[in-house]
């Protein structure tokens, strides 16, 4: 069941366009020190295979008994088509539900839209498509060179992190995992991921960006595989995204508009790249819109693409505190690759966009997202007031839009009891809107019920509630 197909893959660097083997790990130019992309030096074969017959291939694999197959890698061609099947690591990953809005929800913003909900991944984040590409990949290196100790670091913000360690250790020797976090800038809940999956765990003050520079320097001069996504494998299995979302609506993508968050930028230069691809194989009907989405705290992408075209310079930006905390990145980067796939895209007839929006905006979405039967994380907030914006400056008309919730909700359950309790610090500038706070009710006091039987107790606690919700008797 196992594709036979094996094709020959380079590194092509996006500055000076030099073109490298993949049988070494390289993350930047060994020319010039520009981000790479991985490509199939034999794409074109592809093409001997219609759009139709190829989505006919993945429609029948979503069925498939074969484990290398049943996450990200049933895409295999137009992933990784130099992969064996015993390299192939599967831990769930893929598949994330596509749940539209509910008619409440869609009314209340007239606005036509579903969330693609990542956090349903392994480590509850989008974060496992790449790790499920670095790691296989990393298997195939250690398989082919008898490799005895290979040490992988990551600068994480906590789902890269999270993502990192628990591939890692799935794989066990002779892998170790080592991530490097800003101090006090995770969440409780995703610092516990990855000290939970057994990685060495360190801190440094500071912010994403530091971390990013200390770990690059750890790579330039010490034996360490880098997992951030300056690695090309990672983005590779982060194409998926585009691919699943593409297999959800039949192939039909032209009448659609895609909403990503931009932190280091690797999660929207994956997803233009497969969108590419489908559309140069014929797979899909066509590009559909695609909306990058920038919280005012952090936001060069944005600024670089708000410039004039002929006058568009770039230039990286300090961070403000953030509750998208992966998109808390003043110098993403993947930034060139975006540059060079945009160009890409636009000459293929699609459209590329970057929304800003507020902190305020980001907190509201989300909290009125979730009240609405979501799981989505802050970085889902931001792709909804993305969307709100977008409507709100005439940029986007009838298309239904799909969402990134790039993470679970229960991983930034923090900055939801924050705006509960009207606890967020001054330098976010989020006020909570009343109607949207929901704090526990006590119903019966400890002292009152210590006064009572317990025949007591439940009558009157009993009746506490019907009085607070306006019960009627029957």
């Amino acid at each position: 069941m196992f594709p036979k197909v094996r094709h020959e893959m380079e590194y092509v660097c996006t500055k000076c366009s030099a073109r490298h083997g993949i049988d070494e790990l390289l993350y930047t130019c060994p020319d010039c020190g520009g981000v790479l992309l991985l490509n199939d030096k034999e794409f074109d074969k592809l093409k001997e295979t219609s759009g139709k017959e190829w989505q006919e291939i993945f429609d029948g694999r979503r069925a498939t008994d074969c484990k290398a197959l049943k996450g990200i890698f049933r895409f295999y061609e137009l992933m990784a088509p130099v992969l064996e099947e015993e390299d192939i690591l599967y831990l769930g990953d893929g598949h994330s539900p596509i749940v539209e809005a509910s008619k409440a929800l869609k009314d209340k913003l007239g606005l036509n839209f579903a969330f693609k909900h990542e956090g349903q991944n392994p480590s509850a984040s989008f974060k496992d498509r790449g790790m499920a590409g670095a790691f296989s990949y990393l298997k195939s290196m250690v398989r082919k060179h008898g490799w005895d100790n290979v040490l992988t670091i990551c600068a994480s913000t906590g789902d890269t992190s999270a993502a990192a360690a628990l591939y890692g250790s799935y794989v066990g020797d002779p892998i170790k995992t080592v991530v490097l976090l800003p101090e006090g800038k995770v969440t409780p809940q995703q610092l516990s991921q990855p000290l939970g999956s057994g990685a060495a765990v360190l801190q440094i003050p500071g912010v994403f960006d530091d971390c990013m520079k200390v770990v690059e320097y750890l790579a330039g001069h010490y034996r360490v595989a880098l997992l951030n996504s300056k690695n090309s494998w990672r983005i590779l299995g982060q194409e998926s995204y585009a691919y699943e979302t593409a297999q959800e609506y039949r192939w039909k993508l032209q009448d659609k508009a895609l909403f990503v968050p931009i932190g280091n930028a690797g999660n929207i230069t994956a997803i233009m790249s497969g969108l590419l691809k489908m559309k140069r194989l014929d797979i899909i009907d066509g590009l559909p819109r695609l909306f990058g989405v920038q919280s005012h705290h952090a936001d060069p992408v944005y600024q670089y693409y708000s410039q004039p075209e002929e006058n568009r310079t770039y230039h990286p930006v300090d961070v403000q505190p953030s509750v998208a905390q992966a998109a808390m990145i003043g110098n993403p980067v993947s930034f060139p690759r975006v540059q060079k796939l945009v160009r890409e895209y636009e000459a293929l007839g699609g459209d590329f966009n970057v929304v800003q929006v507020t902190e305020q905006a980001i907190m509201d979405a989300m909290i009125l997202a979730n009240m609405h039967g979501h799981i989505a994380c802050t970085q889902g907030g931001e792709c909804l007031a993305g969307l709100i914006r977008a409507k709100e400056e005439g940029r986007i008309g009838s298309e239904f839009a799909v969402l990134d919730a790039t993470a679970h909700a229960l991983k930034f359950s923090g900055f939801q009891d924050m705006y509960f309790q009207n606890t967020f610090p001054e330098c976010f500038g989020v006020t909570p809107k009343k109607d949207m706070r929901n704090l526990p009710h006590t119903i019966i006091s400890e002292e009152r019920r210590n006064a009572l039987s317990k025949e007591e107790f439940t009558e009157e606690a009993a009746h506490n509630i019907a009085k607070y919700m306006n019960l009627l008797e029957k």
